[in-house]
């Protein structure tokens, strides 16, 4: 009887050890929270004429041969259009899977692929 509950102990040990779900957060993950939830509500009011002019002056920016982008400025362009993309998701239902996959997208940018990408322009 004692090596059942002591076999009992062990597999749900075992059992609650494996089903936690073990989330670490980056130091970009923390950033990119904190820009999504200081921005959100102005980025939702954002007019089409508003969110244009955020994006062209992003690939401006990120495109520049001369300059490069600060993390925080990075994760601020592309967090704002992330969030804007969730807003095109609530005006046109439609198109609702299609705006999460660009949020998505847009959220999962990196920095240091940003970094990386710069270097090789400027080979």
């Amino acid at each position: 009887m004692k090596k059942i509950i002591l076999l009992c102990i062990v597999l749900f040990s075992i059992n609650a050890t494996f089903s936690q779900e073990k989330k670490t957060n980056s130091a970009d993950d923390v950033l990119k929270d904190s820009i999504f939830n200081a921005n959100k509500t102005k980025v939702l009011n954002y007019s089409l004429k508003d969110f244009e002019k955020l994006f062209f002056e992003f690939n401006e920016k990120k495109f520049d041969q001369n300059s490069i982008l600060t993390r925080k400025e990075f994760y601020t362009y592309t967090v704002k259009i992330a969030i804007f993309s969730e807003r095109l998701g609530a005006l046109y239902p439609k198109e609702k899977e299609v705006a999460a996959e660009n949020k998505k997208k847009w959220l999962s940018e990196s920095y240091d692929d940003y970094l990386n990408s710069k270097q090789t322009q400027n080979k």
